[in-house]
């Protein structure tokens, strides 16, 4: 193999992992926008979630939830800030875990047109849950993710 090939190679492979890394980044930041705006748009979904002993703060929960997910995916923007974004999301990923054990208390409930079983709720803590944890992670380690927006420069 000649040494152009293998420069060919490994800049196509290098441009595909960024491209992917490009692509997750994008899709956090759009997931999180609309998750914040959804605290917004759609209060009501959101006050069964919330476990009894923080009830008479439901408002108050759900708005702050809104604000800090949009914020976080506003904050994944800039380079600078992605690496504290994606931290702040793995903290409020946890600060959501009670929630998630209060869905398995609650047994079988309606939460809109879906209907949240036990095991839904069991595949959501142990399943989705911990990939969206990675999936901040590996944002927040990736450091090598290149800008989501260039002035004029072939990535």
């Amino acid at each position: 193999m000649e040494s152009d090939e293998v420069i060919r190679i490994y800049t196509y492979s290098t441009t595909n992992k960024m491209n992917v890394k490009k692509l997750l980044l994008v899709i956090m930041i759009l997931f999180y926008l609309l998750a914040g705006y959804n605290h917004f748009a759609n209060p009501d979904f959101y006050y069964p979630l919330i476990p009894p002993y923080l009830s008479a703060w439901s408002g108050s929960i759900n708005i702050l939830s809104g604000i800090i997910e949009i914020l976080l995916a506003l904050m994944l923007i800039p380079k600078a800030t992605r690496k504290a974004a994606a931290w702040g999301i793995m903290l409020m990923l946890i600060a959501f875990i009670p929630s998630h054990i209060y869905f398995i208390q609650k047994g079988i409930f309606q939460l809109g047109p879906i209907e949240v079983t036990p095991a839904i709720a069991w595949l959501r803590l142990l399943v989705v849950h911990p990939m969206l944890l990675l999936w901040a992670w590996y944002i927040a380690r990736t450091d090598q993710i290149v800008p989501i927006v260039t002035a004029g420069v072939k990535n």
